[in-house]
C-alpha cells in the first residue's frame, strides 16, 4: 500500500525531474538574449546548444548504471547541483567561452540526474513513477524556456541576470528538499514486490506487468532493442521546432518565439501521454508517435526557410505529440523489460539515444551549405516512418508482449 511518506517522497523526486528539465531547456529562451545583448553569433549559440549534448553522453551512460549499485539519491543530487553551477557560471560569464563551458557543465550535471532521476522515481513509484518521470521531465522542459523569455521579455536590464538567477535558484531548492528523501536501489526481489503492489493500485498504468505475464525472459537486450527506436525522435522532434524552425521565423522575433514553440511541442506532449495513460494506448502508441514525428518533418521541409506562423504552430503540435509518446513507449519500454537490478543502465542508454537529437541544429546548419535545408528533414522523415515500421513489426512478432 502506498503510505503519505512514499507519495511524499515521489513528489520530491519528481520536483528534482521538474528543475533539471527547467535547467536543461531554459537556455532556448536565452539564445536571442544573448545574441542582442553580448552579440554571441547564431552558429555560436546552436554550438553550444549542441556541446550540451556532449557533456550529457558521460552523465547518462555512468550515471545509471551507478545509482544501481549505490543507488539514485547520490548520483541525482549531485547531477542536479552540476546543473545548477552549470547556469550559474553562465549567470557570471555570459560570454560565448562562458556560455560552452557552462552548458557543458549543465549537460555533465543533467545526464547524471535524467537517468538515475528516472530509475529513482520508478523505485519510488513503480510503473506510475515511469511514467510521471517522463511527463514531469517534458513538463520542466516546457516551463523553463517559456518562464525565462517572460523573465528576459520584463526585466530588461537584468535580462541576462534574472532567468539564470531563478533558474539556479529552483534547482537548489529541490536539491536541498531531496536530501530529505531515502535512498533507494531496486533490487531483483525488490522489484517483484513492486510490480504485484503496481498491479493492485487503481492508480497505475492498466499496462503494468509482472515478470510472469512478459512473453519472453527479461533481458537490458531486449529493453533496448525496443526502446531504442523511440529515443531518436523524442529531442529530435523538439529541437527541430524550437530551435531549428523557430530561428527561420522572420515574422515574429524575440525570446518569447521559441518559448512558445516549447510551449507548443512540451505541451504538446505532455498532454498525449496523459491522453495516452488514460486510454491505455498501450504499446501501439509508440508506432503513432514515430509516425507523427515523420508528418511533423514533412511540414517543416514543407515550410522552408520561412515558416509561416500557421505551419510553425502546427509543426510544433505535430512534433510535440510525436516527442510525448515515443518518450513515454521508450521509458516503458525500459521498466518493463530490463533486468530490474539493470533499469538504471537501461535508462541511461535510453535517454542518449534522445538526447541525440540535441545535436541537429548544428548538424543541419553544418550540411545547409551543401545540401540545402529541406533533403535533410526530408531524410529525417523517411527514419521516423521507417522506426515506425520496426515498432510495428515488433508489435506483430511478439517481441512487445507484455506491454
Amino acid at each position: 500500500m502506498t503510505t503519505t511518506a512514499d507519495r511524499r517522497n515521489l513528489w520530491t523526486v519528481l520536483a528534482l525531474l521538474f528543475t533539471t528539465g527547467w535547467a536543461t531547456n531554459h537556455f532556448v529562451a536565452m539564445m536571442p538574449v544573448l545574441h542582442d545583448r553580448n552579440g554571441i553569433g547564431d552558429a555560436a549559440l546552436e554550438g553550444a546548444f549542441g556541446v550540451y549534448a556532449i557533456g550529457l553522453l558521460p552523465g547518462l551512460l555512468t550515471g545509471g548504471g551507478i545509482s544501481d549499485r549505490v543507488g539514485r539519491k547520490p548520483v541525482v543530487l549531485v547531477g542536479a547541483t552540476g546543473a545548477a553551477l552549470g547556469n550559474l557560471l553562465m549567470l557570471l560569464w555570459h560570454t560565448e567561452p562562458g556560455v560552452f563551458v557552462g552548458r557543458f557543465a549543465v549537460g555533465l550535471g543533467v545526464g547524471l540526474a535524467v537517468s538515475a532521476g528516472t530509475a529513482w522515481s520508478a523505485d519510488v513509484g513503480g510503473s506510475r513513477g515511469t511514467v510521471f518521470a517522463g511527463a514531469v521531465l517534458t513538463s520542466g522542459f516546457t516551463v523553463g524556456p517559456l518562464a525565462s523569455g517572460l523573465i528576459a521579455q520584463f526585466t530588461d536590464g537584468a535580462a541576462l541576470i534574472a532567468p539564470f538567477a531563478v533558474t539556479v535558484t529552483g534547482s537548489l531548492l529541490a536539491v536541498v528538499a531531496g536530501l530529505a528523501v531515502p535512498n533507494s536501489r531496486r533490487t531483483v526481489a525488490e522489484s517483484t514486490v513492486m510490480e504485484s503492489t503496481d498491479a493492485e493500485s487503481p492508480d497505475t498504468e492498466s499496462t503494468d506487468v509482472t515478470d510472469s505475464t512478459v512473453r519472453g525472459p527479461r533481458s537490458l537486450s531486449r529493453a533496448l532493442v525496443t526502446s531504442l527506436p523511440m529515443s531518436l525522435w523524442v529531442f529530435a522532434s523538439v529541437t527541430i521546432s524550437v530551435v531549428t524552425m523557430a530561428g527561420r521565423m522572420s515574422s515574429f522575433s524575440g525570446p518569447w518565439v521559441p518559448g512558445v514553440a516549447a510551449v507548443l511541442a512540451l505541451g504538446s506532449g505532455v498532454a498525449v501521454q496523459v491522453i495516452a495513460r488514460r486510454n491505455s494506448w498501450g504499446a501501439r502508441a509508440g508506432v503513432c508517435g514515430a509516425l507523427l514525428s515523420a508528418v511533423g518533418f514533412v511540414i517543416v521541409a514543407a515550410s522552408g526557410s520561412d515558416p509561416a506562423p500557421v505551419a510553425f504552430v502546427a509543426a510544433s503540435i505535430v512534433l510535440g505529440s510525436g516527442y510525448g509518446l515515443c518518450l513515454r513507449e521508450g521509458l516503458l519500454d525500459v521498466e518493463t523489460f530490463a533486468p530490474a537490478d539493470r533499469i538504471g543502465l537501461a535508462t541511461g542508454i535510453f535517454y542518449v539515444g534522445t538526447y541525440l537529437g540535441f545535436g541537429l541544429p548544428v548538424l543541419l546548419r553544418v550540411i545547409a551549405p551543401t545540401v540545402g535545408i529541406v533533403a535533410p528533414i526530408v531524410v529525417l522523415a523517411v527514419m521516423a516512418a521507417g522506426c515506425a515500421g520496426i515498432r510495428g513489426m515488433q508489435l506483430r512478432s511478439g517481441v512487445l508482449a507484455g506491454r
